[in-house]
């Protein structure tokens, strides 16, 4: 057996896990954790007659790891050594070590929330931090403390957490100061190429196409070349075919999850002898997987990770670069087994500028089957461990989701029908379509469904001329077309996880079957339980333009059959970042008609009031709608007083207080006692004045205003209500006394005239002549005291000439030079040079 980095660190690994119930283990790619620990460990006197459960995040890495540990045995997988994954399992009697993904053990904890008989689960590479994970470690943990803690006298179950790179010590203070162990890393060195600054806008299959060709002729031995996605590696693939047409020592090897399994291993095995392979991989091979062979690595420093839109309640595909610890494991890969070199397409200094760590799944992911999964394990959010808790907006958003497809009643408790779902290994949209369709008598066709839409579209970029037609991949599946060249992997995986579907299908009972189950009406139907949000409507006829029940736009990017239709159900759509609408890659037609009938749960009926803005009077209809989209509109007549006062009361919380005929005088009553009310509130004492301020008046329209809309029928007789006399009933007695003591309109000065005060600054300004004010020394005061006003002195003209809150200073520092400058401008006025004994005057001068 060849010696590893980890071999090392496995007896200190054995006694942590021996001593404590939670241990963090960090390794490096290629330091052999995936394959030495859960084989270490197996024979530990705490694991004897219990099994290991270890996670992986990818379908691939779980039977590949599987596979790898059986051979260290010298055994076939299904012995001591099993896997689970979706559409495929292999475990027998004997099996003490199950590796799964993480997804598995999340549904496996619901029915086993104790998990009986396994003393370890091993999460892998949880550095990638997908939200399964994270699921599955905070309902481990949960379970581990209801039913195996120290007082259950079971034993105790054990969790280690495995990452190539990840912050220990944050992880650790999340299971209780864990221990942190660390491994070396690779064993041989990879030199870095780097390539030139990545320019926006540029082509990537060009730049991947120039460096793979300079590393062949440069370097020996297998490539591995890291690209975004399928797309990408289809171009990459064809490109590479042509370049290198003629060579027989070089094989190309796509690499992606979606890949049968005799393509997958061809790309992970050796090499036959004299060829080279060049592996075109997404970041499916960036952990986990060892790819015999490989000694140069071409990473394009690109990713695709779905990215959720809590706004529009849709999922896109981003395209971004990755971190720098993804560059590093991708460069590790090249080290494994000998010295390597890494090309990165882009620059040292660029390289610099990437984020330390990728962002977790759980902080931009639809999180609706979290949800589900929380309400059928009966706890919130916030009464489990989590490393980064689930943002509330997306979370709020998957909740108001349950609601919609009846999972959750109107107090947020799972249904029946959510627990039902909550049974299905699929989305919660997808289970609702299932159990919904089953009921139906549909159950073949919503398991066929669902299958396509489980899985990426089977003739994305591989069949042309198939449009965003449906009925065309059922087709496909139902052996009436043939797929295309690179498509039967998907049709195939799709027909076993339609059969997977029809097996949990089984014991849902047709309750209200269709009388016409071949009709091809259905399939709208049934996309419509899975998707009402997107739901669309022609916004004219034959365009490609639709409008979504969620409120948002989408089209087709080019003409398409469906075109045809009015209505539309969007099974998978997208937009590049900074678009408004979104394209349509994936639809089927829907018969309105049956909003009538299965749909109804989905239409909603309103009575609406509004103001036809063009003719300025009210208008009534009953209106029928799916979302924000409008089945039909109905008049009504014969409207209630009350129904019409709501309609009056809305509009004007729609259009503003503005609405209203407010006069001067009445917004200063309103800031006069903004203030008061301010003072006492700053002060930190109850006040007894009112909030009457713009917000406040709109949210209580209903108290005080709705009683007088009696007579108001047009927009214009808005402007002949006695506004004063409605908001006065809002001051109760005897504030309105106090309101002319405390907050006065105006204030007496020396020279015998009263001066309005402006209550819409604040401090409340007093513009007063400054001839008026001599012979006062302070600043006058409001507020019962409280309260100074901001003064400002006025020339003869009545232009401000000084500002200030601070009289005396004034008079003491400043009055001798404005005096100097007013004398030269008004001669013929009083001027004195000692203000605080002069006579004050509201003349130029003052009388004899």
């Amino acid at each position: 057996m060849n010696t590893l980095p980890i071999d090392s660190l496995l007896p200190d690994l054995c006694r942590a896990l021996a001593d404590r119930d939670e241990v963090v283990l960090e390794a490096p790619p290629g330091a052999g954790k995936t394959t030495r620990v859960p084989l270490a460990v197996l024979d530990q006197p705490w694991l004897v007659g219990q099994r290991i459960i270890m996670l992986e995040p990818r379908r691939l890495a779980a039977r590949a790891a599987a596979e790898r540990l059986a051979s260290e045995l010298g055994e076939v997988v299904g012995e001591t050594v099993g896997y689970r994954i979706r559409l495929d399992s292999k475990v027998g009697p004997r099996t003490r070590i199950e590796v799964v993904t993480e997804g598995i053990l999340a549904r496996r904890l619901q029915d086993d929330p104790a998990l009986e008989g396994v003393g370890l689960v091993i999460f892998d590479e949880f550095h990638e931090r997908s939200l399964d994970a994270d699921l599955a470690l905070a309902l481990t943990l949960n379970g581990r403390a209801m039913f195996r803690g120290a007082d259950s006298g079971e034993a105790p179950l054990k969790v280690l957490l495995m990452s190539a790179t990840l912050e220990g010590e944050r992880l650790a203070g999340l299971l209780d100061d864990a221990p942190v162990l660390r491994s070396e890393g690779r064993m041989y060195p990879v030199d870095t190429r780097w390539g030139a600054p990545w320019q926006a806008g540029e082509w990537l299959e060009p730049k991947v196409l120039q460096t793979v060709l300079q590393a062949l002729a440069d370097e020996p031995g297998s490539l591995l070349v890291f690209l975004p996605g399928q797309a990408e590696i289809r171009r990459v693939a064809e490109q590479l075919g042509e370049a290198l047409a003629g060579r027989s020592d070089v094989r190309v090897c796509p690499l992606h999850g979606e890949l049968e399994l005799s393509a997958q291993r061809t790309a992970i095995e050796p090499a036959p002898a004299g060829l080279r392979k060049v592996v075109l991989a997404t970041n499916i091979a960036e952990t986990s997987l060892t790819i015999d062979g490989v000694r140069v690595v071409v990473d394009a420093g690109l990713a695709r990770v779905p990215r959720f839109d809590p706004g529009s309640g849709m999922t896109r595909l981003d395209t971004g670069r990755i971190s720098r610890a993804s560059a590093t494991q991708r460069a590790g890969r090249a080290g494994r087994l000998q010295p390597g070199v890494c090309y990165r397409l882009w620059s040292q200094a660029q390289h610099e500028q990437l984020s330390a760590y990728s962002s977790a799944e759980i902080l931009q992911a639809d999180l609706a089957g979290l949800a589900l999964q929380l309400a059928r394990w009966g706890v919130e959010v916030d009464e489990l461990v989590w490393l980064d808790p689930p943002p509330a907006a997306a979370y709020a958003q998957a909740r108001d989701l349950l609601l919609r497809l009846g999972a959750l009643d109107e107090r947020g408790v799972l249904t029946a029908h959510g627990q039902a779902m909550a049974e299905l290994p699929a989305h919660p949209r997808i289970a609702h379509l299932l159990l919904r369709g089953q009921a139906l008598g549909l159950g073949e066709l919503a398991c066929d469904l669902a299958a396509l839409l489980g899985e990426r579209d089977i003739v994305r970029g591989g069949q042309c001329g198939a449009g965003a037609d449906l009925h065309s991949r059922l087709a496909l599946l139902s052996g009436e077309s043939r797929a295309a060249r690179g498509a039967a992997g998907g049709v195939q995986r799709a027909r076993q996880l339609a059969k997977q579907f029809q097996g949990y299908l089984r014991r849902v009972p047709v309750s209200e079957a269709v009388s016409d189950p071949e009709s091809g009406r259905w399939l709208g139907a049934l996309l419509a339980f899975a998707y009402p949000d997107r739901v669309a409507r022609q916004r004219r006829e034959g365009g490609a333009e639709y409008r979504l029940a969620n409120g948002r736009a989408a089209l087709f990017n080019e003409a398409d059959a469906l075109m045809k239709h009015a209505w539309l159900v969007v099974a998978d759509l997208g937009s590049r970042q900074g678009q408004r609408e979104e394209r349509i890659y994936l639809a089927a037609e829907l018969e309105p008609a049956l909003f009538d009938s299965v749909l109804a749960e989905q239409v909603t009926s309103q009575d609406l009031l509004e103001w036809d803005e063009r003719e300025g009077v009210l208008r009534a209809e009953r209106q029928r709608k799916v979302g924000d989209l409008v089945l039909s509109r109905e008049a009504l007549a014969g409207l209630s007083a009350e129904a019409r006062t709501a309609a009056l009361v809305n509009l004007v919380r729609r259009k503003g207080l503005a609405l209203l005929p407010w006069t001067p005088e009445l917004r200063q009553w309103q800031a006069r006692i903004m203030l008061l009310r301010g003072l006492d509130l700053q002060s930190q004492a109850s006040s007894e004045w009112p909030d009457v301020s713009d917000s406040a008046l709109l949210a209580s329209l209903d108290a005080w205003l709705a009683p007088y809309l009696g007579k108001v029928t047009r927009l214009s007789h808005f402007g002949n209500l006695d506004l004063p006399s409605m908001l006065q009933t809002l001051l109760p007695w005897p504030l309105p006394q106090r309101l002319d003591e405390w907050a006065p309109r105006s204030l007496p000065v020396p020279s015998g005239s009263r001066i309005g005060l402006d209550y819409s600054e604040h401090p409340p300004v007093l513009a007063v002549r400054l001839q008026e004010l001599f012979g006062l020394a302070e600043t006058p005061r409001i507020a019962n005291g409280r309260q100074q006003v901001l003064l400002h002195l006025l020339s003869p003209a009545r232009r401000p000439v000084q500002v200030t809150q601070d009289l005396a200073n004034f008079w003491r520092t400043t009055y001798a030079e404005v005096k100097k400058d007013l004398k030269g401008r008004y001669p013929k006025h009083y001027w004195p040079d000692d203000p605080l004994i002069a006579e004050p005057t509201a003349r130029a001068k003052p009388r004899k």
